[in-house]
Order: C-alpha cells, then sequence, then structure tokens
C-alpha cells in the first residue's frame, strides 16, 4: 500500500480533527521512511527499543500513540537522536494516534472500558463510565499493574476509565455527575486527590493506554511490540 493510502485510512479510523487542541503537529505522520508500507508494528512508545525491534522484524511503518519528538529540535542527538537515526537508518515511517484515539471510537478510552469489560459505557468529554462487575484485585490482574486507591470502592458500581494522565478536577466532576462512584487513571497529583468527591484508582500510564495500541495492533493484523516500563518496589 502506498504511504499516502495509509494514512488515509488511518486519519478514518481516528479523524486528527477529534485531537486535543495542545497536540497541534505532534501527531501524523512524524518519520518519513519507505514510500510502500508492506509490514506494520504498533507499539505505546517509539521508544529506541521499540524502533529498534520494529526495523528488525523489517517493518515499514510504526503506529504509535505517543510522539518520540514533542518539544522542537534544536540539535539531533541523545535519546531522541537515537530513535531518529535508527528509523531513518531502517528506512521506518513513524505515525502518532494520539488524543485523536482517545476520542475516536474503539480507541483507547473504548478498548480500556472493554478489557475491564464495563457494561452500560457511555463516553465523557474525555474518557468513558460503565458498570464495573469485577474486584479490584481482578483489575489489577488484568492490567498488569498495581493499583492504588483512595476511598471506598464497593463493586458493582459505576466507574469512569480515562486512559493516560486524566486525572483532572474538570473531568472527576463531569464523570461524578453522570453517576461514577469511581474514577480510574493514570499519574493522579495530591491536590486532585483530595478535592475529588469520589473515590480515585490509579494506575499507570502505560497499563491503561497499552490495551488501545494492543487491540487495534490485533484488529488490523499488525505485530504489538510490548515496552512495558520497569517497575521497581522499595
Amino acid at each position: 500500500m502506498q504511504i499516502a493510502d495509509f494514512i488515509a485510512m488511518l486519519e478514518e479510523i481516528a479523524p486528527p480533527e477529534l485531537a486535543e487542541e495542545f497536540d497541534g503537529g505532534r501527531i501524523g505522520h512524524i518519520i518519513e521512511g519507505h514510500e510502500d508500507v508492506t509490514t506494520v508494528c504498533c507499539a505505546l512508545d517509539a521508544t529506541l527499543r521499540v524502533v529498534r525491534a520494529a526495523v528488525a522484524e523489517g517493518a515499514d511503518m510504526l503506529v504509535v500513540h505517543h510522539t518520540p519528538i514533542w518539544d522542537p529540535l534544536t540539535r539531533i542527538g541523545g535519546e531522541s537522536g537515537r530513535i531518529i537515526g535508527t528509523a531513518l537508518a531502517g528506512g521506518l515511517n513513524v505515525y502518532v494516534m494520539h488524543t485523536n484515539f482517545d476520542h475516536a471510537p474503539g480507541g483507547i478510552n473504548d478498548a480500556l472500558a472493554e478489557t475491564l469489560h464495563l457494561t452500560g459505557v457511555k463516553p465523557l468529554s474525555l474518557g468513558v463510565i460503565g458498570t464495573l462487575t469485577h474486584s479490584l484485585d481482578e483489575v489489577a490482574e488484568i492490567l498488569g499493574a498495581p493499583l492504588r486507591v483512595y476511598g471506598d470502592v464497593h463493586v458493582p458500581c459505576r466507574l469512569a476509565v480515562g486512559g493516560g494522565s486524566c486525572f483532572s478536577a474538570d473531568l472527576i466532576r463531569e464523570a461524578e455527575g453522570e453517576g461514577a462512584e469511581a474514577f480510574l487513571s493514570a499519574e493522579l497529583k495530591h491536590s486532585v486527590m483530595r478535592s475529588s468527591g469520589i473515590s480515585l484508582i490509579e494506575s499507570t500510564h502505560y497499563a491503561t493506554e497499552a490495551p488501545g495500541m494492543r487491540m487495534f495492533a490485533e484488529r488490523m493484523g499488525w505485530t504489538f511490540i510490548e515496552d512495558i516500563p520497569a517497575l521497581v518496589q522499595y
């Protein structure tokens, strides 16, 4: 498939106009490689390990959720330089689907709800809400990551979920207004935790977003590359 046709397909799945304003210039075709796309890999992050693995697979395209280039570059070096250099040397295209894929049907948040087997799911402005019937121990096992729980969570309950860093006072209030009794996301700030009117469940950024990219890869018949950050407990 020609690269232009491949990109058109991705933009139909997750239209760029669904992206949050801060994503301007940070989604889409980030690194250009081969003109023809025959082998595709998918991951959450375009880390150096992931890019090397995709090149080793003979991939022409790597589709990720997080861009490897967030800030404007004034020099090519360090980790970013190695990532870019490895991709370019291998002819690897890198395409980013970030907040547009959060909002897209079947995207990050819908996949997280499906992974947790939520029922009666409906959308929030950034996230979804549904009924949780699994215990928190089962949720931790499903996500493959530990949970931190602030407040009492009684199952079954109406649970709002948001992949990645979705803990915000406004979104929590929106979820509570929609009947949520608890909210699951990642990277909780102390000030938000103290001001919440519902129980909060904190997992990791990877655990809440990787299911979306993993399910997307499975749906498309692509190879998903795991790159789980090491968890060190003291």
